[in-house]
């Protein structure tokens, strides 16, 4: 593997640990404005995003890569709305969906098989990271301005 796509998947891990760090701020953000259903929510993706992480650092283990830690960026997002958090995962899914896309790029470039395979799953995982983000906003805004539509919602995001 060259050393690019290497440190393309090394970076990836600190990519991965941070959207969990978002999430949990997100999910902290609900919990204070009492929607533990949407705080829930946020809270599996927290750690659906360490798992990916997990996933990297494993893939790049198992290929014998040196594996070098960097400092996880602090979510400095400023939530004004039940609505705002929705459109940063939102956003934040399509720039993971970008950075997945480049790695698959230089792996495709490279002529780097084994690397794509490894990321055809995220790059199926990313189809349905943004449609459930994009489908969030859009149920927020068809039934989260009334508030029994809002309660349904939030009930619905506690069960998952």
């Amino acid at each position: 593997m060259n050393d690019k796509i290497a440190a393309l998947l090394n970076d990836q891990i600190n990519k991965e640990f941070y959207s969990a760090y978002l999430y949990l701020d997100i999910a902290n953000y609900y919990t204070a404005n009492d929607l533990d259903g949407f705080a829930n929510w946020y809270t599996i993706q927290a750690q659906e995003e360490r798992d990916h992480a997990l996933l990297f650092l494993k893939y790049m283990q198992n290929n014998n890569l040196d594996i070098k830690f960097q400092a996880i960026d602090k979510p400095d997002q400023t939530f004004e709305s039940i609505l705002s958090p929705l459109e940063v995962a939102a956003e934040h899914e399509r720039y993971v969906t970008a950075l997945i896309n480049n790695i698959y790029h230089e792996a495709h470039q490279d002529k780097d098989y084994r690397t794509m395979k490894f990321l055809d799953w995220f790059v199926d995982e990313q189809m349905e990271e943004e449609e459930n983000a994009d489908k969030m906003i859009s149920r927020y805004k068809l039934f989260g301005s009334d508030p029994k539509g809002l309660y349904s919602l939030d009930q619905e995001y506690a069960a998952r």
